[in-house]
């Protein structure tokens, strides 16, 4: 059974949801937004000027026409074919952004086959493609490869082989933008960091090759200080809702500002972190050993450790990433709808703790 995004509520985390909600308007803008993403958002909702529709979803187009000048006629645009498509993600998330080790770009589709319809994801799971396909998309681009480690076999039998079979079935292509976009300018902890409202960012390790502002996770400065507590709190509010929450280490009154940030797993980069002179580090998938090695290791307490929901750390991406695609594609010409998966990929249910 898949699971709805949600975002969590909290009377007492009023002003801390208006600031997140603030940082998402600017990524939001343009697609329309429900249920309690709405509920939690209505600032976001209301500044954006979107609407609510029902069953959870969010969905935009890259036309234009309603933002157009009454005084021009718009121009027809054309449907796009997979290449098309191909063309304009590479102008985005350019494959030489990624890892050595990663496996990104297209897993199944034909480039001749018309794609009118593309859908974002975190995950390829099998309920995300059966989600896919039932809206009837031509494309899913998903954040985490499907292939990332060799297979001998893609047997409908075997996980990985029914989702490709299911894929192919339906018509629709699967491509991965992963660690490219963690590195591009845009990506997945720029957008994290705009949420947080960081200025000044830069890389945490600066790609190798590409522009400066390109590479994995990024540094930045809060507009002031603040305290550990409502940092936590404040991104807590922002994130989907998932069963692990947010984990922290430090003291919850600390005052902190300069903040590192990577969206996915990062305790790769706690060297990169403590070189930055981060006050606190924000991240996703903290094993117990890095993160008892970086609390022996820092200085005066810091950096504080903030440990997100791999899922919901980089949930964040998927509409920017998506306005970001119709934006290029219109400018070349080209229309397609583009929607958000509302299935949550993360994979715990329940959690418990002390007291619960």
């Amino acid at each position: 059974m898949s699971k709805e995004p949600t975002f969590p509520s909290s009377e007492d985390g009023a002003d801390a949801a208006a600031q997140g909600a603030e940082a998402l308007t600017a990524h939001l803008e343009g697609f329309e937004t429900a249920g309690d993403a709405a509920a939690v958002l209505p600032d976001a909702v209301e500044a954006a000027g979107l609407s609510v529709v029902g069953d959870d979803e969010l969905v935009g187009d890259v036309s234009d026409a309603d933002d157009a000048d009454e005084e021009f006629e718009q121009e027809d645009l054309d449907t796009p074919v997979l290449s098309d498509v191909l063309v304009a993600v590479e102008e985005l998330w350019p494959e030489s952004l990624a890892e050595d080790w990663d496996r990104v770009g297209l897993v199944v589709g034909r480039p001749e086959a018309e794609v009118r319809r593309i859908m974002f994801a975190v995950d390829p799971t099998i309920e995300v493609v059966e989600e896919a396909l039932e809206w009837g998309a031509q494309l899913l681009i998903t954040h985490h490869p499907l292939l990332l480690k060799g297979v001998n076999s893609v047997a409908a039998t075997s996980g990985k082989g029914r989702i490709v079979h299911r894929l192919i079935e339906g018509g629709c292509a699967l491509l991965t933008v992963h660690t490219n976009g963690d590195s591009a300018v845009g990506g997945v902890s720029d957008v994290l960091a705009d949420v947080l409202g960081l200025a000044d960012t830069q890389p945490l390790t600066p790609a190798v090759h590409g522009l400066v502002e390109e590479g994995i996770g990024r540094v930045g400065l809060l507009p002031g200080v603040e305290k550990l507590g409502d940092l936590a709190a404040r991104i807590f509010l922002t994130l989907p809702a998932v069963a692990g929450g947010v984990r922290v280490s430090g003291d919850r009154d600390a005052l902190v500002q300069k903040v590192a940030v990577c969206g996915g797993a990062g305790d790769s980069l706690f060297e990169a972190v403590r070189a930055n002179d981060a006050d606190v580090y924000v991240t996703a998938d903290l094993r117990h050993h890095p993160a008892s090695e970086a609390r022996e290791a820092r200085t005066d307490g810091r950096p504080y450790l903030i440990d997100l929901s791999h899922f919901a750390s980089e949930w964040l991406w998927l509409p920017p990433a998506a306005k970001a695609l119709g934006n290029v594609l219109a400018d070349q010409g080209f229309e397609a709808e583009l929607r958000v998966s509302q299935t949550n990929t993360d994979p715990w249910d329940f959690i418990l703790t002390p007291g619960n």
